[in-house]
Protein backbone atom coordinates (compact mmCIF):
# COMPACT_ATOMS: atom_id res chain seq x y z
CA UNK A 1 0.00 0.00 0.00
CA UNK A 2 2.80 2.38 0.88
CA UNK A 3 4.52 1.52 -2.38
CA UNK A 4 1.30 2.25 -4.29
CA UNK A 5 0.95 5.64 -2.56
CA UNK A 6 4.58 6.41 -3.31
CA UNK A 7 4.10 5.65 -7.02
CA UNK A 8 0.88 7.68 -7.02
CA UNK A 9 2.65 10.62 -5.36
CA UNK A 10 5.44 10.53 -7.92
CA UNK A 11 2.90 10.34 -10.78
CA UNK A 12 0.95 13.30 -9.45
CA UNK A 13 4.16 15.26 -9.02
CA UNK A 14 5.20 14.54 -12.61
CA UNK A 15 1.78 15.61 -13.87
CA UNK A 16 2.07 18.82 -11.87
CA UNK A 17 5.52 19.56 -13.29
CA UNK A 18 4.37 18.87 -16.86
CA UNK A 19 1.37 21.15 -16.41
CA UNK A 20 3.62 23.85 -14.95
CA UNK A 21 5.95 23.60 -17.96
CA UNK A 22 3.12 23.92 -20.43
CA UNK A 23 2.50 27.31 -21.92
CA UNK A 24 0.14 29.35 -19.77
CA UNK A 25 -1.74 32.38 -21.02
CA UNK A 26 -0.28 35.78 -20.10
CA UNK A 27 -1.53 37.53 -17.00
CA UNK A 28 -2.92 40.38 -19.08
CA UNK A 29 -3.92 40.93 -22.66
CA UNK A 30 -0.96 41.56 -24.96
CA UNK A 31 0.16 44.71 -26.66
CA UNK A 32 0.06 44.38 -30.44
CA UNK A 33 2.71 45.82 -32.76
CA UNK A 34 1.94 45.34 -36.44
CA UNK A 35 4.56 46.23 -39.07
CA UNK A 36 3.15 46.43 -42.61
CA UNK A 37 5.89 47.17 -45.14
CA UNK A 38 5.14 48.59 -48.61
CA UNK A 39 6.14 46.56 -51.71
CA UNK A 40 8.48 44.27 -49.79
CA UNK A 41 9.14 41.08 -51.73
CA UNK A 42 9.37 37.58 -50.31
CA UNK A 43 13.13 37.50 -50.97
CA UNK A 44 14.00 40.91 -49.50
CA UNK A 45 15.21 39.81 -46.05
CA UNK A 46 18.49 38.06 -45.38
CA UNK A 47 16.54 35.27 -43.66
CA UNK A 48 14.72 34.68 -46.98
CA UNK A 49 17.81 34.95 -49.19
CA UNK A 50 18.53 38.64 -49.84
CA UNK A 51 22.01 39.43 -51.16
CA UNK A 52 24.09 42.58 -50.85
CA UNK A 53 22.85 43.62 -47.40
CA UNK A 54 21.82 42.13 -44.07
CA UNK A 55 18.63 42.51 -42.01
CA UNK A 56 19.88 41.33 -38.58
CA UNK A 57 16.98 42.64 -36.52
CA UNK A 58 14.43 40.91 -38.71
CA UNK A 59 16.52 37.76 -38.78
CA UNK A 60 16.55 37.89 -34.98
CA UNK A 61 12.76 38.30 -34.93
CA UNK A 62 12.46 35.17 -37.06
CA UNK A 63 14.81 33.27 -34.72
CA UNK A 64 12.87 34.38 -31.64
CA UNK A 65 9.45 33.72 -33.13
CA UNK A 66 7.71 31.83 -35.91
CA UNK A 67 8.24 32.47 -39.61
CA UNK A 68 5.23 31.74 -41.82
CA UNK A 69 6.28 30.78 -45.35
CA UNK A 70 2.81 30.43 -46.89
CA UNK A 71 1.44 33.80 -45.82
CA UNK A 72 -0.68 35.69 -48.36
CA UNK A 73 -1.54 39.34 -48.75
CA UNK A 74 -5.25 39.53 -49.52
CA UNK A 75 -4.61 41.41 -52.77
CA UNK A 76 -1.49 42.61 -54.55
CA UNK A 77 -2.12 46.36 -54.41
CA UNK A 78 -1.95 49.08 -51.74
CA UNK A 79 -5.44 50.18 -50.69
CA UNK A 80 -7.11 46.82 -51.19
CA UNK A 81 -4.41 45.04 -49.18
CA UNK A 82 -4.66 47.53 -46.29
CA UNK A 83 -8.45 47.39 -46.17
CA UNK A 84 -8.25 43.60 -45.91
CA UNK A 85 -5.68 43.69 -43.12
CA UNK A 86 -7.66 46.08 -40.93
CA UNK A 87 -11.13 44.59 -41.50
CA UNK A 88 -10.45 40.84 -41.77
CA UNK A 89 -12.30 40.79 -45.10
CA UNK A 90 -11.39 40.17 -48.69
CA UNK A 91 -11.17 43.76 -49.97
CA UNK A 92 -13.91 43.29 -52.55
CA UNK A 93 -16.31 42.39 -49.72
CA UNK A 94 -15.86 45.93 -48.36
CA UNK A 95 -15.93 47.50 -51.83
CA UNK A 96 -12.23 48.40 -51.96
CA UNK A 97 -10.08 47.82 -55.03
CA UNK A 98 -6.83 49.16 -56.42
CA UNK A 99 -4.98 52.11 -54.93
CA UNK A 100 -6.99 55.22 -54.01
CA UNK A 101 -5.71 58.38 -55.65
CA UNK A 102 -5.48 61.73 -53.85
CA UNK A 103 -8.66 62.96 -55.55
CA UNK A 104 -10.64 59.73 -55.78
CA UNK A 105 -13.19 60.79 -53.16
CA UNK A 106 -13.32 57.21 -51.89
CA UNK A 107 -12.04 55.42 -48.81
CA UNK A 108 -12.70 52.58 -46.42
CA UNK A 109 -16.32 52.93 -45.40
CA UNK A 110 -16.48 54.36 -41.83
CA UNK A 111 -19.17 51.76 -41.11
CA UNK A 112 -16.56 49.01 -41.39
CA UNK A 113 -15.01 47.94 -38.09
CA UNK A 114 -11.22 47.83 -37.94
CA UNK A 115 -8.78 46.11 -35.60
CA UNK A 116 -8.29 49.48 -33.90
CA UNK A 117 -12.02 49.93 -33.26
CA UNK A 118 -12.37 46.45 -31.82
CA UNK A 119 -9.40 46.95 -29.50
CA UNK A 120 -10.74 50.33 -28.34
CA UNK A 121 -13.65 48.43 -26.79
CA UNK A 122 -11.08 46.60 -24.62
CA UNK A 123 -9.39 49.77 -23.42
CA UNK A 124 -6.46 49.74 -25.82
CA UNK A 125 -4.59 52.88 -26.86
CA UNK A 126 -4.31 52.85 -30.66
CA UNK A 127 -1.81 54.55 -32.92
CA UNK A 128 -0.80 54.47 -36.59
CA UNK A 129 2.49 55.92 -37.82
CA UNK A 130 3.15 55.59 -41.53
CA UNK A 131 1.17 55.30 -44.75
CA UNK A 132 -2.64 55.10 -44.47
CA UNK A 133 -3.92 54.86 -48.09
CA UNK A 134 -7.54 54.16 -47.20
CA UNK A 135 -8.93 57.55 -48.17
CA UNK A 136 -7.30 60.98 -47.93
CA UNK A 137 -10.40 63.03 -47.13
CA UNK A 138 -10.73 63.81 -43.42
CA UNK A 139 -13.83 61.62 -43.10
CA UNK A 140 -11.72 58.55 -44.01
CA UNK A 141 -8.56 59.26 -42.03
CA UNK A 142 -7.42 56.97 -39.18
CA UNK A 143 -9.00 58.99 -36.36
CA UNK A 144 -12.37 58.08 -37.92
CA UNK A 145 -11.45 54.38 -37.88
CA UNK A 146 -10.56 53.77 -34.25
CA UNK A 147 -7.08 55.26 -33.96
CA UNK A 148 -6.22 57.73 -31.19
CA UNK A 149 -3.10 59.01 -32.95
CA UNK A 150 -1.97 59.31 -36.56
CA UNK A 151 1.23 60.67 -38.02
CA UNK A 152 2.24 59.81 -41.55
CA UNK A 153 1.28 60.24 -45.18
CA UNK A 154 -2.22 59.72 -46.60
CA UNK A 155 -1.25 57.66 -49.67
CA UNK A 156 1.78 56.39 -51.60
CA UNK A 157 4.59 58.90 -51.89
CA UNK A 158 4.84 58.44 -55.68
CA UNK A 159 1.48 60.24 -55.94
CA UNK A 160 3.11 63.66 -55.96
CA UNK A 161 4.28 66.28 -58.49
CA UNK A 162 7.66 64.54 -58.92
CA UNK A 163 6.06 61.38 -60.30
CA UNK A 164 8.14 60.15 -63.29
CA UNK A 165 5.20 59.36 -65.53
CA UNK A 166 3.05 61.68 -67.62
CA UNK A 167 0.25 61.93 -65.08
CA UNK A 168 2.47 63.82 -62.63
CA UNK A 169 0.51 67.00 -63.36
CA UNK A 170 -2.64 65.54 -61.79
CA UNK A 171 -1.08 65.02 -58.37
CA UNK A 172 -1.38 67.65 -55.64
CA UNK A 173 1.42 68.41 -53.14
CA UNK A 174 2.07 65.63 -50.65
CA UNK A 175 2.00 66.54 -46.95
CA UNK A 176 2.64 64.84 -43.67
CA UNK A 177 -0.59 64.43 -41.71
CA UNK A 178 -0.78 64.89 -37.94
CA UNK A 179 -4.13 63.67 -36.67
CA UNK A 180 -6.52 65.25 -39.15
CA UNK A 181 -4.34 68.22 -40.08
CA UNK A 182 -1.86 68.80 -42.88
CA UNK A 183 1.72 69.31 -41.83
CA UNK A 184 4.99 69.89 -43.66
CA UNK A 185 5.01 69.35 -47.42
CA UNK A 186 7.24 66.57 -48.79
CA UNK A 187 8.72 68.36 -51.80
CA UNK A 188 11.89 66.43 -52.64
CA UNK A 189 13.55 63.05 -52.28
CA UNK A 190 15.62 64.61 -49.52
CA UNK A 191 12.36 65.37 -47.70
CA UNK A 192 11.22 61.79 -48.39
CA UNK A 193 14.41 60.49 -46.74
CA UNK A 194 12.78 61.50 -43.42
CA UNK A 195 9.95 58.99 -43.83
CA UNK A 196 11.47 56.01 -42.07
CA UNK A 197 13.30 57.91 -39.27
CA UNK A 198 10.36 60.16 -38.33
CA UNK A 199 7.83 57.31 -38.34
CA UNK A 200 10.18 55.29 -36.15
CA UNK A 201 10.66 58.18 -33.74
CA UNK A 202 6.91 58.61 -33.31
CA UNK A 203 6.37 54.87 -32.91
CA UNK A 204 8.96 54.72 -30.11
CA UNK A 205 7.36 57.76 -28.46
CA UNK A 206 3.94 56.06 -28.57
CA UNK A 207 5.33 53.02 -26.75
CA UNK A 208 6.83 55.20 -24.01
CA UNK A 209 3.63 57.15 -23.56
CA UNK A 210 1.41 54.07 -23.34
CA UNK A 211 3.68 51.69 -21.45
CA UNK A 212 1.19 51.36 -18.59
CA UNK A 213 -1.79 50.61 -20.84
CA UNK A 214 -2.43 47.91 -23.44
CA UNK A 215 -1.82 49.33 -26.90
CA UNK A 216 -2.15 48.58 -30.60
CA UNK A 217 0.68 50.10 -32.62
CA UNK A 218 0.28 49.89 -36.41
CA UNK A 219 3.43 50.84 -38.37
CA UNK A 220 2.86 50.80 -42.15
CA UNK A 221 6.23 52.03 -43.44
CA UNK A 222 5.94 53.69 -46.89
CA UNK A 223 9.23 52.24 -48.18
CA UNK A 224 10.60 50.37 -50.15
CA UNK A 225 7.79 51.59 -52.44
CA UNK A 226 9.33 53.85 -55.09
CA UNK A 227 10.63 56.52 -55.21
CA UNK A 228 13.37 55.20 -52.96
CA UNK A 229 14.77 57.57 -50.36
CA UNK A 230 17.12 56.92 -47.46
CA UNK A 231 18.65 58.99 -44.68
CA UNK A 232 22.31 59.97 -44.72
CA UNK A 233 23.03 57.44 -41.96
CA UNK A 234 22.37 54.53 -44.35
CA UNK A 235 23.11 56.03 -47.76
CA UNK A 236 25.70 53.97 -49.62
CA UNK A 237 25.98 51.36 -46.86
CA UNK A 238 24.84 48.29 -48.81
CA UNK A 239 26.20 46.37 -51.77
CA UNK A 240 22.79 46.50 -53.44
CA UNK A 241 22.54 50.21 -54.17
CA UNK A 242 19.84 52.41 -52.72
CA UNK A 243 17.36 49.53 -52.44
CA UNK A 244 19.72 47.72 -50.07
CA UNK A 245 20.30 50.96 -48.16
CA UNK A 246 16.54 51.37 -47.70
CA UNK A 247 16.20 47.79 -46.41
CA UNK A 248 19.06 48.29 -43.96
CA UNK A 249 17.32 51.40 -42.63
CA UNK A 250 14.00 49.60 -42.31
CA UNK A 251 15.73 46.80 -40.42
CA UNK A 252 17.28 49.39 -38.09
CA UNK A 253 13.83 50.96 -37.61
CA UNK A 254 12.28 47.64 -36.60
CA UNK A 255 15.20 47.15 -34.23
CA UNK A 256 14.55 50.52 -32.57
CA UNK A 257 10.93 49.57 -31.87
CA UNK A 258 11.94 46.18 -30.52
CA UNK A 259 14.63 47.76 -28.35
CA UNK A 260 12.08 50.18 -26.85
CA UNK A 261 9.69 47.36 -26.02
CA UNK A 262 12.46 45.69 -24.05
CA UNK A 263 13.57 48.93 -22.39
CA UNK A 264 10.03 49.53 -21.13
CA UNK A 265 9.64 45.97 -19.82
CA UNK A 266 6.98 45.17 -22.45
CA UNK A 267 8.85 42.61 -24.49
CA UNK A 268 7.35 39.56 -22.78
CA UNK A 269 3.77 40.71 -23.24
CA UNK A 270 3.79 42.02 -26.81
CA UNK A 271 2.80 40.19 -29.96
CA UNK A 272 4.85 41.59 -32.85
CA UNK A 273 3.74 40.85 -36.42
CA UNK A 274 5.86 41.73 -39.45
CA UNK A 275 4.65 41.38 -43.04
CA UNK A 276 4.07 43.27 -46.32
CA UNK A 277 1.15 44.57 -48.35
CA UNK A 278 2.19 42.99 -51.68
CA UNK A 279 5.17 41.80 -53.65
CA UNK A 280 7.86 43.82 -55.45
CA UNK A 281 7.21 46.30 -58.27
CA UNK A 282 9.52 44.39 -60.58
CA UNK A 283 9.61 46.71 -63.58
CA UNK A 284 11.55 49.22 -61.44
CA UNK A 285 14.55 46.92 -61.76
CA UNK A 286 17.37 47.92 -59.42
CA UNK A 287 14.90 49.98 -57.36
CA UNK A 288 12.64 46.96 -56.83
CA UNK A 289 12.89 44.00 -54.52
CA UNK A 290 12.87 40.26 -55.10
CA UNK A 291 9.96 37.84 -55.26
CA UNK A 292 12.28 35.15 -53.91
CA UNK A 293 11.76 32.99 -56.99
CA UNK A 294 7.97 33.15 -57.01
CA UNK A 295 6.27 34.09 -60.28
CA UNK A 296 5.65 37.74 -61.20
CA UNK A 297 5.17 40.50 -58.59
CA UNK A 298 3.02 43.39 -57.40
CA UNK A 299 -0.24 43.82 -59.25
CA UNK A 300 -0.61 40.14 -60.14
CA UNK A 301 -2.37 37.20 -58.54
CA UNK A 302 0.64 34.93 -58.96
CA UNK A 303 2.60 34.01 -55.85
CA UNK A 304 5.20 36.74 -56.39
CA UNK A 305 2.43 39.31 -56.06
CA UNK A 306 0.79 37.99 -52.92
CA UNK A 307 3.05 35.62 -50.97
CA UNK A 308 4.80 37.74 -48.33
CA UNK A 309 7.52 37.36 -45.73
CA UNK A 310 5.88 37.05 -42.31
CA UNK A 311 7.24 36.69 -38.78
CA UNK A 312 5.35 36.71 -35.51
CA UNK A 313 7.03 36.96 -32.11
CA UNK A 314 5.72 36.75 -28.54
CA UNK A 315 8.19 35.25 -26.07
CA UNK A 316 6.79 32.31 -24.15
CA UNK A 317 3.65 32.12 -26.27
CA UNK A 318 4.73 31.91 -29.93
CA UNK A 319 7.34 29.16 -30.38
CA UNK A 320 10.83 30.44 -31.18
CA UNK A 321 12.92 29.28 -34.12
CA UNK A 322 9.91 27.69 -35.81
CA UNK A 323 8.94 27.68 -39.47
CA UNK A 324 5.31 27.01 -40.40
CA UNK A 325 4.18 26.21 -43.94
CA UNK A 326 0.47 26.40 -43.12
CA UNK A 327 -1.59 28.63 -45.41
CA UNK A 328 -2.55 31.96 -43.80
CA UNK A 329 -3.47 35.47 -44.93
CA UNK A 330 -3.56 39.03 -43.68
CA UNK A 331 -7.34 38.68 -43.34
CA UNK A 332 -6.73 36.15 -40.56
CA UNK A 333 -4.93 38.64 -38.32
CA UNK A 334 -8.09 40.44 -37.09
CA UNK A 335 -9.95 37.39 -35.73
CA UNK A 336 -6.76 36.08 -34.15
CA UNK A 337 -6.06 39.37 -32.39
CA UNK A 338 -9.69 39.47 -31.28
CA UNK A 339 -9.39 36.09 -29.59
CA UNK A 340 -6.03 36.89 -27.99
CA UNK A 341 -7.34 40.13 -26.50
CA UNK A 342 -10.91 39.07 -25.71
CA UNK A 343 -12.31 41.60 -28.19
CA UNK A 344 -15.52 40.85 -30.02
CA UNK A 345 -15.59 40.20 -33.76
CA UNK A 346 -17.11 42.74 -36.19
CA UNK A 347 -20.88 42.71 -36.49
CA UNK A 348 -20.75 42.26 -40.27
CA UNK A 349 -19.45 39.14 -42.03
CA UNK A 350 -15.67 38.73 -42.29
CA UNK A 351 -13.50 36.25 -44.17
CA UNK A 352 -10.61 35.85 -41.74
CA UNK A 353 -10.02 32.68 -39.71
CA UNK A 354 -8.71 32.61 -36.14
CA UNK A 355 -5.30 30.85 -36.12
CA UNK A 356 -4.48 31.31 -32.42
CA UNK A 357 -3.89 27.59 -31.78
CA UNK A 358 -1.47 27.35 -34.70
CA UNK A 359 0.23 30.57 -33.64
CA UNK A 360 0.79 29.20 -30.15
CA UNK A 361 2.41 26.03 -31.46
CA UNK A 362 -0.29 23.48 -32.26
CA UNK A 363 0.94 22.33 -35.68
CA UNK A 364 -1.89 19.79 -35.93
CA UNK A 365 -4.19 22.72 -36.71
CA UNK A 366 -4.80 23.81 -40.31
CA UNK A 367 -7.12 26.78 -39.89
CA UNK A 368 -7.14 27.91 -43.52
CA UNK A 369 -7.69 25.42 -46.33
CA UNK A 370 -8.83 27.72 -49.15
CA UNK A 371 -7.82 31.11 -50.49
CA UNK A 372 -9.32 33.39 -53.16
CA UNK A 373 -7.13 35.46 -55.47
CA UNK A 374 -9.19 38.48 -56.50
CA UNK A 375 -7.72 41.39 -58.44
CA UNK A 376 -8.70 44.46 -60.44
CA UNK A 377 -12.12 45.68 -59.38
CA UNK A 378 -13.64 42.29 -58.65
CA UNK A 379 -12.07 39.60 -60.83
CA UNK A 380 -11.60 36.12 -59.41
CA UNK A 381 -8.30 35.25 -61.08
CA UNK A 382 -7.45 32.12 -59.10
CA UNK A 383 -8.52 29.87 -56.22
CA UNK A 384 -6.48 27.64 -53.98
CA UNK A 385 -7.09 24.62 -51.77
CA UNK A 386 -4.11 23.41 -49.76
CA UNK A 387 -1.29 23.22 -52.34
CA UNK A 388 -3.44 23.21 -55.47
CA UNK A 389 -3.98 26.51 -57.28
CA UNK A 390 -6.34 26.92 -60.21
CA UNK A 391 -5.69 30.03 -62.30
CA UNK A 392 -8.57 31.22 -64.49
CA UNK A 393 -8.09 32.78 -67.91
CA UNK A 394 -7.72 36.51 -67.33
CA UNK A 395 -6.03 39.65 -68.61
CA UNK A 396 -3.30 40.82 -66.27
CA UNK A 397 0.00 42.57 -65.67
CA UNK A 398 3.10 40.82 -66.92
CA UNK A 399 6.70 41.61 -66.01
CA UNK A 400 8.30 38.64 -67.73
CA UNK A 401 9.43 39.28 -71.28
CA UNK A 402 10.24 42.98 -70.74
CA UNK A 403 13.47 44.57 -69.57
CA UNK A 404 13.09 46.32 -66.19
CA UNK A 405 13.97 49.98 -65.71
CA UNK A 406 16.98 51.47 -63.95
CA UNK A 407 17.77 54.26 -61.50
CA UNK A 408 14.16 54.82 -60.47
CA UNK A 409 12.62 54.82 -63.93
CA UNK A 410 10.15 51.98 -64.66
CA UNK A 411 10.38 49.55 -67.52
CA UNK A 412 7.30 48.31 -69.38
CA UNK A 413 4.78 46.07 -67.63
CA UNK A 414 1.84 45.36 -69.96
CA UNK A 415 -1.52 45.19 -68.18
CA UNK A 416 -3.43 43.18 -70.80
CA UNK A 417 -1.45 39.98 -71.17
CA UNK A 418 -3.91 37.10 -71.64
CA UNK A 419 -3.12 34.42 -69.09
CA UNK A 420 -4.61 30.99 -69.89
CA UNK A 421 -6.44 28.71 -67.49
CA UNK A 422 -3.92 26.55 -65.64
CA UNK A 423 -3.49 24.33 -62.58
CA UNK A 424 -0.38 24.35 -60.40
CA UNK A 425 0.76 22.20 -57.50
CA UNK A 426 2.52 24.73 -55.27
CA UNK A 427 4.15 22.05 -53.13
CA UNK A 428 6.17 20.81 -56.10
CA UNK A 429 6.04 23.89 -58.29
CA UNK A 430 5.96 27.09 -56.18
CA UNK A 431 7.14 29.07 -59.21
CA UNK A 432 3.91 28.20 -61.10
CA UNK A 433 5.75 26.97 -64.19
CA UNK A 434 4.19 23.59 -64.93
CA UNK A 435 0.53 23.47 -65.84
CA UNK A 436 -0.98 20.13 -64.79
CA UNK A 437 -4.59 20.97 -65.66
CA UNK A 438 -5.12 18.10 -68.08
CA UNK A 439 -3.72 15.46 -65.71
CA UNK A 440 -5.95 16.37 -62.74
CA UNK A 441 -9.61 16.79 -63.77
CA UNK A 442 -10.90 15.82 -60.31
CA UNK A 443 -8.80 18.55 -58.65
CA UNK A 444 -10.02 21.08 -61.20
CA UNK A 445 -13.64 20.15 -60.49
CA UNK A 446 -13.08 20.57 -56.74
CA UNK A 447 -11.51 23.99 -57.17
CA UNK A 448 -14.20 25.06 -59.64
CA UNK A 449 -16.79 24.36 -56.94
CA UNK A 450 -14.93 26.68 -54.53
CA UNK A 451 -14.86 29.33 -57.25
CA UNK A 452 -18.60 29.00 -57.91
CA UNK A 453 -19.35 29.52 -54.22
CA UNK A 454 -17.07 32.56 -54.14
CA UNK A 455 -18.76 34.08 -57.19
CA UNK A 456 -22.16 33.65 -55.57
CA UNK A 457 -20.92 35.37 -52.42
CA UNK A 458 -18.52 38.04 -53.73
CA UNK A 459 -19.13 38.16 -57.48
CA UNK A 460 -16.71 37.92 -60.38
CA UNK A 461 -16.24 40.51 -63.11
CA UNK A 462 -14.66 37.88 -65.36
CA UNK A 463 -17.98 36.01 -65.33
CA UNK A 464 -20.06 39.21 -65.21
CA UNK A 465 -21.50 38.16 -61.86
CA UNK A 466 -22.45 40.40 -58.94
CA UNK A 467 -21.95 39.08 -55.42
CA UNK A 468 -24.78 38.79 -52.92
CA UNK A 469 -22.77 39.78 -49.86
CA UNK A 470 -20.61 42.75 -50.79
CA UNK A 471 -20.70 46.09 -49.02
CA UNK A 472 -20.09 49.57 -50.40
CA UNK A 473 -16.89 51.58 -50.38
CA UNK A 474 -16.94 54.90 -48.55
CA UNK A 475 -17.71 57.91 -50.77
CA UNK A 476 -16.89 61.43 -49.75
CA UNK A 477 -19.75 63.82 -49.23
CA UNK A 478 -17.62 66.48 -50.94
CA UNK A 479 -17.55 64.60 -54.26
Amino acid sequence: MLRFLSVLTVSLLLCFLMAFQQKTPPAKTPNIVLFFIDDLGYGDLSVTGALGYKTPNLDKMAAEGTRFTNFMAAQAVCSASRAALLTGCYPNRVGVSGAFGPSSGTGLNPNEETIAELLKTKGYATGIFGKWHLGSEQEFLPLKQGFDEYFGIPYSHDMWPLHPWQERAKYPPLHWIEGNEQGKEIKTLEDASELTPRITERSVSFIRKNKKNPFFLYIPYPLPHVPLAVSAKFKGKSQRGIFGDVLMELDWAVGEVMKELKAQGLDENTLVIFTSDNGPWLNYGDHAGSSGGFREGKGTSFEGGQREPCMMRWPGVVPAGRVSNKLLSTIDILPTIARLTGARLPKEKIDGIDFTDLLEGDDSKTPRENFLYYYRKNSLEAVRKHDWKLVFAHPGRRYEGSLPGKNGEPGPAPEDYQYPKALYNLARDPGERYDVLEQNPEIVAELEKIADEAREDLGDDLQKMAGKNVRSVGRSEKK
